[in-house]
């Protein structure tokens, strides 16, 4: 009952892995591509950008230091009952309106100023966003490749012990050996059969996370990709790229400027504001015939003089805001650089860890062979090839666990330096970007091209 159930279970290990292995092949690039494409979380922070920008259009409309310029007409017919008799007027008026503030202390620049700076931040959140995405995405891959490669190890080791039990039963048929060889045997293949379960499990759950975050299910997916230059050749030189690329360093120090252009907004707030305001048109009496034109010139200068202290408290909250985005820069500086650190170490020690596994791989497989010799000739018992066994195996899933490890050290690594993006790693996608938008928002005249269009 116990062969059939093994039995089983290693065909149903065969069949699993060549359906996740049968399909075209799929490279890590690809399955970064796939996830750069196809991502909700990039294309939600790309809107935020876009949506950050028209703030640059709201404030520069909203100021008024470029003309505001309105038409309007109106008809008008009336009835009065005058001495019994019903008098009807009907007129028309028409008339064109043009507003421009002509000077507000330069209170419109620092608030667009401020816009524009926003706009950096949300431009950040987008590269923060595809690193995080384009991380996930490689770790889900190499989670898969090392579920992948224990179910495969585990397999092996449920075969192994399979064949124990047989040699351990045939010879206690004839005599040679115990019922106690034969129990040790059956209770390590009962352990191989539990761990190799769990592994099928955790390969389950690898896959899912695979198809969260590239969108698709994994194809014969293997362990290999090219970092060109992206890996730095030290911390200094990690730390170096760090401070001039990554997108929570260069969020903060955006996020300083947005602090000091509201201070300057706020200060400017004390100054005058002139504006000029201008009206054209005419009226025409239908029932006279009468037309009356109209036109009105109109300078107006206003000046801040107490608003119940508002205006004070504006400017010290400013003052406060940007001495806390100081220190937020500070902040971001700290935490980037502790990632570093990490990942460089994390990447230096699975490359000890290799090393190690390695050789000490070829040594238990030599030990292995050499106390499966031992034990025909009566030398060794069936408990030294079992702890071999396990020896060679925890050795053999170390390299594994170590090389995956290596390779999501490497890819944190290079996003703690801020160059994970698609550009740097060569994917071949459209490049997401809200420049071409943030361009067509500053064109202060787009409103009356899209009327002419």
């Amino acid at each position: 009952m116990h062969m059939v159930l093994f039995f089983r279970i290693f065909i149903f290990s065969i069949v699993f892995l060549f359906l996740s292995g049968s399909a075209r092949a799929e490279t890590l690039r690809q399955a970064l591509s796939n996830a750069y494409a196809n991502n909700p979380q990039i294309a939600s922070a790309l809107l935020s950008v876009k949506a950050s920008a028209e703030d640059i259009a709201i404030k520069r409309g909203r100021s008024g230091l470029l003309p505001s310029i309105n038409a309007s007409a109106d008809f008008t017919n009336s009835w009065v009952i005058a001495g019994g008799n019903v008098i009807e007027s009907s007129s028309g008026t028409l008339g064109i309106s043009y507003s421009q503030t002509l000077f507000d202390n330069l209170k419109t620049d620092a608030q667009l100023e401020q816009a524009r700076a926003m706009v950096e931040v949300s431009s950040q959140a987008l590269r923060s966003a595809t690193q995080s995405v384009l991380l996930s995405a490689a770790t889900a891959y190499l989670n898969v490749v090392r579920e992948t490669r224990l179910v495969q190890l585990r397999a092996e080791n449920v075969t192994f012990y399979q064949a124990q039990v047989r040699s351990s039963q045939d010879k206690l048929s004839i005599g040679a050996g115990t019922s106690t060889d034969v129990s040790q045997a059956k209770a390590r293949l009962a352990q191989g059969v539990a761990s190799y379960k769990s592994s099928i499990n955790n390969l389950r759950t690898a896959q899912a996370n695979y198809q969260r975050f590239v969108g698709k299910k994994p194809q014969n997916l293997s362990l290999s990709f090219k970092f060109g230059g992206l890996l730095p050749r030290s911390l200094d030189e990690a730390q170096n790229y760090a401070n001039k690329l990554h997108p929570a360093i260069l969020s903060a120090k955006a996020q300083v400027r947005v602090a000091q252009s509201g201070s300057d907004a706020a200060k400017r707030a004390f100054g005058p504001t002139l504006r000029l305001i201008g009206n054209i048109g005419g009226s025409q009496n239908f029932i006279s015939g009468i037309t009356t034109p109209s036109a009105s010139v109109k300078i107006s200068l206003s000046v801040p003089l107490y608003q119940g202290g508002a205006m004070g408290a504006s400017v010290r909250q400013a003052n406060l805001n940007q001495i806390n985005s100081e220190i937020g820069v500070l902040s971001a500086q700290d935490q980037v650089r502790a990632a570093i650190v990490s990942s460089w170490s994390g990447l230096q020690n699975s490359k000890a860890q290799i090393e190690a596994a390695q050789s000490a791989a070829y040594s238990s497989k030599q030990v292995l062979n050499g106390v499966i010799e031992e034990q025909k000739v009566g030398q060794r018992t069936i408990l030294d090839v079992l702890n071999a066994r396990a020896d060679l195996t925890f050795v053999q899933e170390s390299e594994i666990i170590a090389q995956s490890n290596r390779y999501i050290a490497a890819f944190s690594l290079i996003s703690a330096t801020g160059r994970l993006s698609a550009r740097d790693l060569g994917l071949n996608v459209q490049i997401k970007s809200a420049d071409g938008y943030i361009t067509k928002v500053e064109d202060v005249w787009q409103d009356l091209r899209s009327l002419s269009e």
